[in-house]
């Protein structure tokens, strides 16, 4: 009897265990999806058209100065009018990359190269949100900086950032999924108001969040990023959602947006994304990655 039921349960758990893809298999092929790129851009001999060829039609690139940068005509021109794309070639590789529980989302970060330009800006870090499209794995929210100070990075693969739960797409819940991301940030937001940025990343942020605005390398781990942050008293500055890409598994999505200044006189703003994590349907939005 004791067998018969084991054996009925592997059958009814097998339909269950196969709608939900591996987590490792999925991030795999993101990590492949990302270095092919690189390696077919590094033989390029046009720099933009390499880096470009990643990149989805609904890209948004935050850009500092300019603000959100949306689609992949304007995202290309903005690469052209620089001159480290003017010629040379541009490569890069991902330390860290991290899949969504129905696997067709996910974000990767790393160090990237260019050999034209001014040679103090030719090393930087990268971060890029994919959704998988038809045609494969494609980048819809990205962004690079120049490495603030030189010197040697380690290039170590990070542990993966993988779902804690089997699901599947829920593509008629997308509004709603866009409509709690969008209420996360505004939460975040908020609560800089009443208790500061250091407390508010501390907060929002999980464990293994990154930030990737100081240093050579990145701010890794939650102490790390919080550590870029004085006690200021509330913050001077607030932001928003203007748009995001959810995963319909619910559990992985990018909000992207304007941080503005609290004072109207000042009239500064700086556009910017976040990638979100949560452990489960119910669990509360952490940032994992900015």
């Amino acid at each position: 009897m004791f067998r018969l039921m084991m054996l009925a349960l592997m059958f009814l758990a097998a339909p269950l265990a196969a709608k939900a893809p591996d987590g490792n298999a999925s991030l795999n092929e993101l990590l492949a999806a990302d270095r092919g790129f690189s390696a077919a851009a590094a033989k390029a001999s046009d720099p933009v058209a390499g880096l470009g060829a990643m990149f989805d039609d609904e890209i948004v690139v935050p850009f500092p100065g300019k603000g959100l940068i949306v689609g992949r005509a304007d995202t290309l021109d903005l690469f052209r009018g620089s001159p480290s794309y003017k010629d040379g070639k541009v490569s890069w590789e991902p330390i860290r990359a991290g899949i969504s529980a129905d696997g067709t989302q996910g974000f990767t970060f790393g160090f990237l190269s260019v050999t034209g330009g001014d040679p103090a800006r030719r090393e930087r870090k990268y971060l890029s949100y994919w959704v998988k499209r038809p045609a494969g794995w494609r980048v819809v929210a990205y962004r690079q900086i120049v490495r603030e100070t030189p010197g040697e990075v380690s290039k170590a693969q990070l542990p993966p950032s993988l779902p804690s739960f089997a699901a599947t797409s829920d593509n008629a819940n997308l509004a709603s999924l866009k409509e709690s991301i969008a209420a996360a940030e505004k939460a975040f937001s908020d609560r800089a108001q009443v208790v500061g940025l250091k407390k508010a990343f501390h907060e929002y942020g999980r464990d293994d969040a990154m930030n990737m605005y100081s240093g050579s390398g990145f701010s890794l781990g939650l102490d790390a990023v919080v550590a870029n942050f004085k006690e200021e008293g509330p913050a001077k500055i607030n932001w928003s959602t203007e748009r995001s890409f959810v995963a319909p598994s619910g559990d992985l999505g990018v909000s992207i947006g304007t941080i503005k200044s609290n004072d109207p006189k000042e009239g500064a703003s700086f556009p910017f994304f976040t990638i979100w994590r949560r452990d489960g349907p119910s669990a509360p939005w952490r940032y994992i990655a900015e």
